[in-house]
This record gives structure tokens, C-alpha cells and sequence, in this order.
């Protein structure tokens, strides 16, 4: 899972983040602590300290003194909310542009959008066993 070039703490809150994401941690459960994540991944302590450190920092993790890590209320809304706005601005914002630049309104890309998608749709259960 540890990718090559890019900082390890940050891969290391991505993972935490998924996983908040996904269901498999809920909102209010304990957390992994630092040494399970160091441990898990062959890493030093602290680079995985500063992992965690930076989701109690943005409010996704917060600590029960003397328990350990626990998964904030609210913490999956806050990631998606943050997934959802880098999705526009990494996918959406681009694609209004060229639609600008060769005459689509709003209009006419939700219409393509839909036919696109309706498309795609029944070319993912094409070879499906019926």
C-alpha cells in the first residue's frame, strides 16, 4: 500500500480516511493507535503520529485520554464534503470549460452526462452470467 514519492504520513491519514469512508471504521469507534499503524505498516512511530496528528487536526479523530484514538461525529460528512469539492475542481471545473469552449450549456451537458451514463451502465452488465 506504501507508495514510492509520496510522503508516508500522508498515505498513512489517506488510509484512515478511506476507511472512515467506507464503513469499515464508524464514526465513533476507536481508531487505530500510532503504534498498530507503524506496526501494520513497518514504519517509524512517529511518521505515523503525524498522520494521526493531522486528522485531529482537521477534526476526523480525537482522543479519549488514557483509551486511545476514536473516530469523530461527523467525520465521514467532513470527507466526503472534501472529496466531493476536489472531484468538482478536479473533474467538473475542466469539464465546464470545454463545454464553454465548443457551444454545451448546462443544459445540454446533463443530457450528454445521462446519455453517457445510461451507456456505461449497460456496458458494465454486458458478459454478466443472467
Amino acid at each position: 500500500m506504501i507508495e514510492e514519492g509520496r510522503a508516508l504520513f500522508l498515505q498513512i491519514a489517506e488510509s484512515v480516511e478511506e476507511s472512515i469512508i467506507d464503513g469499515s471504521l464508524a464514526e465513533e469507534s476507536r481508531a487505530p493507535s500510532t503504534n498498530e499503524l507503524a506496526a501494520f505498516y513497518r514504519i517509524n512511530p512517529a511518521t505515523a503520529a503525524k498522520g494521526v496528528s493531522m486528522l485531529v487536526d482537521k477534526g476526523v479523530l480525537y482522543k479519549r485520554r488514557g483509551i486511545g484514538m476514536f473516530v469523530a461525529s461527523g467525520a465521514r460528512e467532513l470527507l466526503m464534503g472534501e472529496r466531493r469539492a476536489a472531484f468538482a475542481e478536479r473533474y467538473l471545473d475542466p469539464l465546464l470549460a470545454e463545454a464553454r469552449t465548443i457551444g454545451l450549456g448546462p443544459d445540454d451537458l446533463a443530457r450528454l452526462i445521462r446519455h453517457r451514463a445510461a451507456m456505461t451502465a449497460t456496458d458494465d452488465t454486458e458478459g454478466t452470467p443472467r
